[in-house]
C-alpha cells in the first residue's frame, strides 16, 4: 500500500505541475493531506500535541522528509520526466543502508545488503552516467538533485525513529500540517496563486497525491518504521519503481530509454538483495 501510495506520485506531480507552480502544488498537496488526516483525527477523538518538542521533531522530520525533498523533486521534474524520476527517487534504501553501515550502525548491515548497495549505485550511475557522456546539460543537475532529495529521505527513515512514541497518524497530520503552512507563504509571495488557472486534473492530481500519497502514505510510513525498522521499511523502494514506471507509461504515454531500463534492472536487483 505504502509503494502504491509512494510510486505514484511522480507521474501525479507530472500532471499537476503543468498549470501549478511546485511550491503552490506542495503547498495545497501537503495542506489537504493535513486536513484529511485531523478529521479523521477528530473522529477517532484524538488531538495534536501542544508541546514544543512534539512540533518540534515534528517541524525536523517534515523538513527532511518531505518539504526539502519535495521541492527539489518537483522542481527536477521541470526537466527530467516521471520515468527516470521514479527510480532515481527510490533508490533510498541504498542510501539507508550506505548511512545505517557507515555511520549510525543502529541495524546489522550484512554482506548481502551490501551487494545490494552496490548494485544499485551501479545502477544509479548508468541512469544518470550515460546521459552525462553527452556532455553537462540542466537534464544531468536535475538528476543529481533527485539523488540529493533521495539522501534526505533517508535520513528521514532513521532519524524517524525518534517518533515511535506518537501515534503514526499524529505525526503525520502533525508533520503535513507544518510542512503546507511553512509553503504557504512562499507560495502567496512568489506564485501569487489567485492569478492561476489550474487545470482539473491539477486539482485531481493534489486531490490524490494529499490523501494517497501524503496522508495515508506517511501514516502508513511511520506505522512500519516504528514496528519494521530503518532498512526494512525502505523496502517498499523495490515496489515503487515498477509501480511508477509502469503509471508513467501508462498516464504519460513516456517511453522507456534503454539505459533507463538496464539501470532500473540493477537498482531493483540491489534493493531486492538488500531486503531478502
Amino acid at each position: 500500500a505504502l509503494a502504491c501510495g509512494w510510486g505514484s506520485t511522480c507521474p501525479l506531480t507530472e500532471v499537476g505541475i503543468g498549470s501549478v507552480p511546485p511550491i503552490s502544488f506542495i503547498s495545497a498537496r501537503s495542506l489537504v493531506a493535513a486536513a484529511f488526516l485531523m478529521t479523521i483525527l477528530r473522529y477517532r477523538g484524538m488531538r495534536l500535541p501542544t508541546d514544543f518538542k512534539a512540533w518540534k521533531l515534528f517541524a525536523q522530520q517534515q523538513t527532511i522528509n518531505s518539504t526539502v525533498p519535495f521541492l527539489v523533486i518537483t522542481w527536477a521534474q521541470l526537466y527530467v520526466s516521471a520515468a527516470p524520476t521514479v527510480v532515481l527517487a527510490s533508490t533510498t534504501p541504498i542510501f539507508a543502508f550506505l548511512i545505517t553501515w557507515g555511520i549510525t550502525r543502529h541495524e546489522p548491515a550484512t554482506l548481502l545488503k551490501l551487494s545490494g548497495a552496490i548494485l544499485g549505485l551501479a545502477g544509479t550511475t548508468v541512469i544518470v552516467g550515460l546521459d552525462a557522456l553527452g556532455g553537462l546539460s540542466s537534464n544531468i543537475l536535475a538528476e543529481l538533485a533527485i539523488l540529493l532529495a533521495t539522501v534526505s529521505f533517508a535520513c528521514a527513515t532513521i532519524f524517524g525513529l525518534r517518533l515511535s512514541e506518537y501515534d503514526p497518524m499524529v505525526v503525520a497530520a502533525g508533520s503535513l500540517l507544518f510542512g503546507g503552512c511553512v509553503l504557504l507563504p512562499f507560495s502567496l509571495i512568489f506564485d501569487h496563486p489567485w492569478t492561476l488557472h489550474p487545470t482539473m486534473e491539477s486539482l485531481v492530481a493534489a486531490t490524490i497525491m494529499g490523501i494517497f500519497s501524503s496522508a495515508l502514505g506517511l501514516m502508513l510510513f511511520y506505522m512500519c518504521l516504528r514496528r519494521l525498522g530503518t532498512l526494512t521499511t525502505n523496502a517498499q523502494g523495490y515496489l515503487r519503481i515498477p509501480i511508477g514506471v509502469t503509471l508513467a507509461v501508462l498516464l504519460l504515454g513516456e517511453r522507456v530509454p534503454p539505459n533507463l531500463a538496464f539501470g532500473l534492472v540493477l537498482v531493483m536487483a540491489g534493493v531486492a538483495a538488500m531486503t531478502v
